[in-house]
């Protein structure tokens, strides 16, 4: 199993670097007294245990604990399956300062509100911690997206975790989701639900998929659609977005937006770490389909 310890001033950003951590799969625990670093190894050793990387941040929070850090670090390469490895976080004190004033937060150590104080001790307490670190990644001159780039970079030299990219379909007569970052009506799309043999099947049959091929406009929309997310997946994940929920939504969310949510979601896999949902797909429509199509919604 691989074990990080993640740790370092208080203000360098450990809590950005444990979500990357986070990001890339990796079971992860904040604030963990040193002492329980064999313990919480024993646990995902035990028969049943599908955790195969973790990430724990041990800092001075730990109290009177934080300094058997170094100690448990050195035991847990002992132990035949565990590869542990360290990476501390650390910055100028300015920049620690400043944070501290922009946050308003007290620092751990600091006494009577002394930061720069609480810095020094700090410093003093962690430098032995600091000297056997496999990775020191220096925050003083990066913003949040360059720190988490850094700490990308240590995981998997040369990579980038992809985007993932949730698309998902509902019914508005349910409705809003709310979490999204896109929506889509679909509701200007001729309805299935109005024709007789169409109307209890879903967007994951092929006979509604083919009758929504044939719409009017179908062909401009989707092209649309497609340069649109062509341009907007990229700079999203330029900007350092890590999940992205895309939403189609059509009157009962069993038709027409389930089968534009499985068209992009097949677009897009390979480009992006791709899921898709349908939130209304299973629901009872809530009256039944009428003879022919062409009746208002």
């Amino acid at each position: 199993m691989e074990l990080t310890v993640i740790t370092g001033l208080s203000g360098a950003g450990k809590s950005e670097a444990m979500g990357v951590f986070e990001d890339a799969g990796y079971f992860c625990v904040d604030n963990l007294p040193p002492r329980l670093l064999p313990a919480l190894s024993d646990l995902f050793a035990l028969e049943g245990s599908k955790v195969e990387r973790a990430a724990v941040v041990c800092d001075v929070r730990g109290g009177i604990w934080f300094d058997e850090l170094s100690r448990e670090v050195a035991r847990l390469g002992q132990v035949e399956g565990v590869r542990p490895k360290v990476v501390f976080l650390e910055a100028r004190d300015d920049v620690l300062l400043a944070r501290f004033r922009e946050t308003r937060r007290r620092h751990p150590l600091a006494e009577g509100g002394a930061v720069l104080q609480g810095i020094e001790r700090e410093r003093e307490a962690l430098s032995e911690v600091r000297d056997r670190a496999d990775l020191v990644i220096d925050t003083s001159d990066l913003n949040v997206w360059q720190l988490r780039d850094a700490v990308n970079e240590a995981l998997v030299p040369g990579a980038r975790p992809r985007m993932r990219v949730t698309f998902t379909s509902f019914g508005y007569k349910y409705g809003v989701p709310v979490e999204v970052d896109l929506m889509f009506d679909v509701r200007f799309l001729r309805n299935p639900h109005y024709v007789p043999e169409l109307a209890p099947l879903t967007g994951l049959d092929e006979g509604v998929v083919a009758y929504l091929d044939r719409a009017p406009g179908f062909d401009e929309f989707i092209a649309r659609l497609e340069g649109l997310l062509d341009f907007l997946l990229p700079a999203y994940e330029g900007e350092g977005k890590r999940h992205l929920v895309i939403a189609f939504g059509c009157t009962g969310g069993r038709h027409r937006s389930v089968a534009l949510a499985e068209r992009m979601a097949a677009r897009y896999t390979g480009a992006h770490e791709v899921s898709v949902s349908h939130r209304d797909i299973t629901r009872a429509g809530a009256r039944p389909a009428p003879a022919a199509e062409g009746a208002p919604r």
